[in-house]
């Protein structure tokens, strides 16, 4: 049977499902229904109506000022409240709506098969990672099938309304092929370009999050897809939820075939749904009827059906059904690549790796999962005299490099293109990799790579020199972060601040109190421990360039690292540029221990940028210029809350992203033989 054929077929099953759907939640939409006549805007419940509150404010989905103007005047109980706060954010929409969206539609592409000479669109799908693409299973319905489309991304036209220049790949299933019938989703490797390339490097990716409150009934949604096989289209605003099921979410909004496997979005544009269905309005029999109120036929077409509704799976149920699959170490990495919120778990990582030299080569296709000492960079990356280093952070311990490093450059990627920059390829960065080392030289009190749930004493440094210095670290964070009473010199005892200091910082950043303290921990552990700074520093030496001019754009701990750096590289490295995001350098218990000495500028470095955000609990003692000698060039950015200490927000903001795209495009002297050499090669 023919691809086309049976995708057509499967529709058709799919459609007579969500009809059979519809008619047995009739009641529930009843009820919402009275509850609008009644002049509830949100007929949901009180908990639900909380929870979408709640996850609106956390990430600035609207202004904390709005919803306060929109509740101060009138005595209003909970539910009041939240119907308040939530037309606010229904009717009044930030610039930054219609950016937003046009960068989700980057993600969604066109699927089509070749038969008989022609290529037939057959449905949507949208990226969800740097490279898998979800859709629906009776779009693509098993692995043969996936391997014979066509995924064509900037399907679209242009703001002059003329066609754009689409970009074709191919997809993978051979390496990862995931798909339920039942919840009708298909989740599908997408192979880079002919460069290399990763789709969602260029694309992006949507972050997926199987938390709820992502959409309350009566809200807009928004869908964005391929109808009948067209050049893209949106469909915005003036559509609703309907109803919510345990699996499915019905609402009303314009769709066609073809949209089947479209992102449905809420305003803030995070994916709530995969649409998958059009609701027909069926008789007492359960058949299908035409707009005529006869019975639809095979052959009709789709046109003739009397559409009542559309039907879409809810995001966060394929997640769990995602995470409840036997899938091997490989597999499980691909999933991992979907972020932290869609709650996928992180890859385990195996003993300490052996040399580069004794380790089997990878399968074509998969990720490796056994920790590296770093990735260099591809031979003749920037010109072959010119060097990009990434220089992570902590809590990367159970990350995979090739990941990582691709996250970084997805992050940076974005910056470049709003500042109308050139984009980079993720294997022209040196990426160092130094966490398993941080790890191995840690206590194994203080390297617990998975302390119990809220324990947030695990993962504090053994009593001596190294605990003192991160309690003076949190309390002195706590105290720039507006703790009142906040010190070492406090009436209470030091462990009493730190407990303060800790919750204060979590409460006011919207960060886990954990991951919090374990940052200042391996930052605490680096600068009092030698052996623990010797062991990151060697390792992060053993991956640099030797010669030529340097980009190094630092994170976390790895901005204190990276000072540290400064002092041993080779006296042939010219630093051009140094980046510090989500910096802890300017915190009096940080700086003064740095191998300079203090809050010195390095006299190597020719331009230093910092990037901080004023929730970004690690970066609270920036501004750098307070305390810095000869201080760096500065930016205060809007990380989204949640996300405060996350370093793809942090390049993503163009501000941050332009002076690294500035030093990598600018003229550079002509590689001879002194180009790079990295970690032990002969040049």
């Amino acid at each position: 049977m023919e691809i086309s054929t049976e995708v057509s077929e499967s529709r058709v099953r799919q459609t007579r499902a969500a009809a059979e759907r519809y008619r047995w939640s009739g009641s529930e939409r009843d009820e919402a229904w009275r509850r609008r006549e009644r002049g509830e805007a949100f007929p949901d419940s009180p908990e639900m109506l909380a929870a979408r509150t709640a996850r609106l404010i956390q990430r600035n989905g609207l202004p904390v000022e709005a919803a306060l103007e929109a509740t101060r005047t009138d005595a209003l109980d909970q539910p009041q409240m939240y119907e308040r706060i939530l037309g606010v954010a229904k009717d009044l929409q930030s610039w930054s709506f219609l950016p937003r969206g046009a960068r989700a539609a980057r993600t969604v592409a066109r699927i089509c098969v070749a038969e008989n000479g022609r290529e037939i669109p057959i449905g949507t799908g949208f990226l969800v990672s740097p490279r898998l693409l979800l859709t629906n299973h009776h779009v693509l319905p098993d692995a043969t099938a996936a391997a014979s489309v066509i995924v064509e991304f900037d399907a679209q036209v242009t703001v002059d309304n003329t066609p754009d220049v689409s970009r074709r790949f191919v997809l993978a299933p051979e390496v990862f092929f995931a798909a339920d019938s039942t919840l009708d989703f298909a989740l599908v490797l997408v192979r880079p370009d002919a460069d290399g390339r990763q789709a969602g490097d260029t694309f992006g990716w949507n972050r997926l999050s199987v938390q709820t409150g992502k959409l309350v009934i009566g809200e807009p949604v928004n869908i964005i897809g391929h109808p009948s096989g067209r050049l893209k289209e949106i469909s915005i605003r003036e559509n609703r939820l309907e109803a919510r099921l345990d699996e499915f979410l019905h609402y009303q909004t314009d769709t066609e075939p073809g949209n089947s496997g479209s992102p449905v979005y809420n305003d803030q544009w995070e994916v709530t749904a995969l649409h998958h269905s059009g609701v027909p309005r069926t008789d007492d029999q359960g058949r299908i009827l035409r707009r005529d109120g006869q019975p639809w036929r095979e052959g009709d077409g789709d046109d003739a059906v009397d559409w009542v509704s559309n039907e879409g799976v809810r995001i966060s149920v394929i997640l769990k059904h995602l995470a409840a699959l036997p899938l091997d170490e490989a597999r499980r990495a691909y999933l991992t690549e979907m972020g932290p919120e869609s709650g996928l778990g992180a890859v385990t990582v195996p003993p300490p790796a052996p040399p580069m030299d004794e380790r089997p080569a990878a399968e074509p296709g998969t990720l490796a999962t056994t920790p590296r000492a770093g990735l260099p960079a591809a031979p003749g990356a920037f010109g072959g005299s010119r060097h990009v280093v990434f220089l992570h952070g902590r809590g990367q311990e159970e990350g995979v490099p090739e990941v990582l490093r691709r996250n970084w450059a997805a992050g940076l990627n974005g910056g470049l293109t709003r500042a109308g920059l050139p984009t980079i390829e993720p294997a022209d960065v040196c990426f160092p990799y130094y966490a398993h080392r941080l790890l191995q030289a840690m206590r194994p009190v203080e390297a617990l790579p998975h302390p119990p749930r809220g324990a947030v004493e695990a993962v504090a440094p053994a009593p001596g020199s190294t605990r003192r210095l991160y309690e003076q670290l949190i309390v002195e964070a706590a105290g720039r972060a507006g703790l009142p009473g906040a010190g070492p010199g406090s009436a209470e005892g030091l462990g009493d601040s730190v407990r303060r200091g800790l919750n204060w910082l979590a409460d006011t950043t919207d960060l886990d109190r954990l991951f919090i303290a374990a940052v200042f921990a391996d930052v605490a552990a680096y600068l009092d421990d030698q052996e623990v700074r010797e062991a990151v520093l060697g390792c992060v030496l053993g991956e640099m360039p030797r010669t030529g001019r340097l980009v190094l754009v630092s994170h976390s701990l790895g901005t204190v690292v990276a000072m540290d750096l400064l002092t041993r590289l080779d006296p042939a490295v010219e630093v051009e540029l140094l980046v510090t995001a989500g910096s802890p350098l300017g915190l009096d218990g940080v700086h003064r221990r740095l191998l300079t000495g203090g809050p010195r500028r390095p006299g190597r470095v020719t331009r230093w940028f910092n990037a901080w955000c004023p929730i970004d609990p690690v970066a609270l003692g920036c501004p750098l210029g307070d305390r810095w000698t000869d201080g760096p060039e500065e930016v205060a950015v809007a990380n989204p809350v949640g996300q405060a200490h996350d370093i793809d927000e942090y390049l993503a903001h163009p501000e941050v992203a332009q002076p690294i795209g500035a030093a990598l495009h600018a003229a550079a002297p002509v590689a001879g033989a002194g180009a790079a050499a990295y970690g032990g090669a002969t040049p």
